[in-house]
């Protein structure tokens, strides 16, 4: 009921959305002679200000046509390379004329980029790809919306989600190297015990988890207390609802994104209210890269897909209620996961200092279930001063996460003793 009625005011405020865009084109059009008094950018400010809170915010554009390796510009093309109806596999590929006037002559080692199925588009992972791109032969797991697939497509859950990553590493062929951002942690870990187990070829080179929930026992944050707190059924009673028409996968049972991203802002509800009080503050001061950059930020922010229902509760159960991985309980397909058999598979773990939804040792949990990994093919690392965003986001990102990332890819793979081009 709850996404029918959140549906209906969408279509009930679009008389009113169109008033403001009316409004929004006269006070802002460059051919109006009081387009630049205090009373018309007010006017204006209000009006843009509506038309966003209240307007679809679709998947956002990846933006990515290019990179720079050893000070050349580099075309990139993203490349669909394995699909099923639940994600598509990207390669970013760099244009190989470019990369040979680069000076590259080999290639660079593969890495999958497993981004997190909770709530927002693989795109978040923007400054993440870029950042690996020079130095890289870079996948990225683009996750479709739960509400555009037909329900004749079946179900998807926690299961199917390690199997698709095993099914993405070996279309990827070679040993690639594997980065799990956030919510992938577990599954990610999953698929790599089996098939460490299965002595499979495909088997990932290196790991590499970025403020993970490995085990969500350590460091229990606001996120962590609240699937503690409440019983497995308030979950499936007052967060899964049915997908309306005349979405593609109308009548199946999903957590919406929109009811995430409440979640996500009533955390930090006084931060996101002085940002649009700054907003508009900006508007009517007519400082437009001020502007900007607030639209760009909430433009990704507020775009949202939704999470199969079994998807989602499996996660609750099995990562933050059982916490079956930590325990050894976890099983997939009637196997037991075995981490602790992984012997040849390196392992980093990345966290943030001030990480308010993976807090510290969740993600450093992995290195205790991984016994059998040797001690030069461990690296552990904390960022300071970063919260979760900056663990695979922004300027520490960039230049203190991400170099210790690339070395440690390096250090892992002897089939690639060329040094980073950066």
């Amino acid at each position: 009921m709850l996404y029918a009625l959140h549906e209906a005011s969408y279509y009930a405020t679009t008389p009113m959305r169109l008033a403001a865009r009316a409004a929004k084109d006269f006070w802002g059009s460059p051919a109006n002679p009081a387009a630049q008094t205090k009373f018309a950018r007010t006017v204006y400010a209000a009006a843009d200000l509506f038309t966003n809170a209240t307007r679809r915010y679709g998947k956002p554009e990846w933006g990515i046509d290019s990179t720079v390796v050893n000070g050349v510009e580099v075309r990139v093309r993203p490349t669909v390379v394995w699909e099923s109806p639940w994600v598509k596999l990207l390669q970013f590929d760099r244009d190989m004329s470019d990369m040979r006037k680069a000076g590259k002559r080999t290639l660079d080692p593969a890495v999958l980029i497993v981004a997190p199925l909770s709530g927002h588009y693989a795109t978040l992972l923007r400054g993440t790809v870029e950042a690996f791109l020079p130095d890289h032969a870079v996948f990225v797991t683009d996750w479709v919306n739960a509400r555009d697939v037909p329900m004749l497509e079946g179900r998807f859950d926690f299961h199917d989600y390690i199997d698709h990553i095993r099914a993405m590493l070996t279309a990827m062929g070679g040993r690639p190297h594997v980065i799990a951002v956030c919510q992938p942690g577990p599954p990610v870990l999953a698929a790599a015990a089996l098939m460490a187990q299965d002595e499979d070829e495909s088997r990932p080179r290196s790991m590499t988890f970025m403020g993970s929930p490995i085990d969500a026992r350590h460091s229990p944050t606001v996120t962590n207390k609240l699937a503690e707190e409440r019983p497995f059924a308030w979950f499936k009673s007052n967060m899964i609802y049915t997908v309306p028409a005349p979405y593609a996968g109308a009548m199946r049972r999903v957590y919406p994104g929109f009811v995430q991203l409440a979640s996500f802002m009533s955390m930090n509800l006084e931060r996101h209210q002085e940002a649009h009080r700054e907003y508009f503050a900006h508007l009517v001061k007519g400082d437009g890269d001020s502007a900007d950059k607030h639209r760009g930020f909430y433009d990704e922010y507020l775009a949202v897909l939704d999470l199969t229902e079994e998807f989602y509760l499996q996660t609750v159960d099995i990562v933050f209620q059982k916490h079956l991985l930590p325990k050894g309980e976890l099983t997939h397909r009637d196997r037991l996961v075995r981490p602790d058999l992984i012997t040849d598979i390196g392992l980093m773990t990345v966290e943030g200092e001030l990480d308010d939804i993976s807090g510290i040792g969740q993600t450093q949990a992995a290195h205790t279930l991984c016994p059998g990994i040797p001690g030069e093919l461990k690296a552990d690392y904390i960022q300071e001063g970063v919260g979760h965003y900056g663990v695979f986001n922004g300027r520490r990102f960039r230049e203190q996460i991400y170099p210790r990332v690339r070395d440690f890819i390096r250090h892992c793979d002897p089939d690639f003793p060329e040094p980073p081009s950066s």
